[in-house]
Parts: C-alpha cells; sequence; structure tokens
C-alpha cells in the first residue's frame, strides 16, 4: 500500500486492479472499482512518502492515524517493527498505523518536536491525541486508539 495526497493506494485481492481509499472515506466498506469485491481495510503499517502525502492524511482521515516515528539505524525501533504490525492487524478498520522514517523526512519529525524514537503518536482531526516514546507492545499501540462504536463494529477484531 502507498499513500498520495488524496488516498491509500491498495490493490484489490479478488482481481489485482489497483484502487484509491480516499481518506475521507476510510470509516466506510470500500468497493473495487473493476469486479466490485468490497476491499479490506489497511492491516498493515504504510510507509509514509512524502510530507505532502503525510499532510494529506493528517488534515482528511476519517480515522485516527497512528504514527510510528522511526529511523533505520535505531534497534529499539527495528525490535518494535513487529509489535506495530500487530497493532496495525488489530486496529485495521479503526485506525491507519502509518510509519515515518525520520531520517527521510526530519522537517516532519521537528514539526512533531520528535526528541527520542522510536516514538508513536496518534492524531485525530489533524490534531495530536496521545503519545508513546520507546518502544512498546502492541497492546500499549493499541490502547491509544478509543474503541469506536459504527455500523455494528464495537471495537477491533481480536
Amino acid at each position: 500500500m502507498d499513500l498520495d495526497d488524496r488516498g491509500i493506494l491498495t490493490t484489490c485481492p479478488s482481481c489485482g486492479t489497483m484502487n484509491r481509499l480516499p481518506y475521507r472515506t476510510l470509516d466506510r466498506a470500500t468497493r473495487c472499482g473493476k469486479c466490485h469485491a468490497t476491499l479490506p481495510p489497511p492491516a498493515s503499517p504504510i510507509d509514509i512518502g512524502s510530507a505532502a502525502a503525510f499532510d494529506a492524511l493528517m488534515s482528511s482521515s476519517a480515522l485516527p492515524v497512528v504514527v510510528d516515528f522511526w529511523a533505520p539505524w535505531c534497534g529499539p525501533c527495528r525490535m518494535m517493527a513487529p509489535e506495530v504490525e500487530k497493532a496495525a492487524r488489530h486496529l485495521a478498520g479503526d485506525a491507519i498505523v502509518v510509519k515515518l522514517n525520520t531520517e527521510a523526512e526530519p522537517a516532519l519529525a521537528g514539526r512533531f518536536g520528535i526528541q527520542s524514537i522510536p516514538t508513536l503518536a496518534v492524531f485525530r482531526d489533524g490534531r495530536e491525541a496521545g503519545r508513546l516514546v520507546g518502544a512498546r507492545p502492541a497492546a500499549d499501540i493499541e490502547a491509544l486508539v478509543p474503541q469506536r462504536t459504527a455500523a455494528g463494529r464495537t471495537g477491533h477484531p481480536s
């Protein structure tokens, strides 16, 4: 999966067609534009490729966004990566999990005052709503996002 200035780009598991999940409708079921199969919500961390994509996601996302501020040289960041993966699977449909490489995007890290990595932050409606510093288990990451009830869902799947 990738991000652009309008949404998350994902491949349909049924027909292989590339689809865009618009940020503003991430809280709703989306169907493939070609075969009309239901597209699953993002269930793995998505790498931030640019400040523009990050800003678009933050300003438009219908779901909370969990940001993992990390760097490739950071041992604790690499150790925590499987926990971020696990949290992304559990939060699918309730939040979007993204990874922001502070080496590739130092201006974004600076904008949020990231002084230590790994740091995880959750954003709602474009504003930071919580932060954890240091390597944490998936349960701590998931706890940053309050459970929601919408369209018959309560919380996230186990």
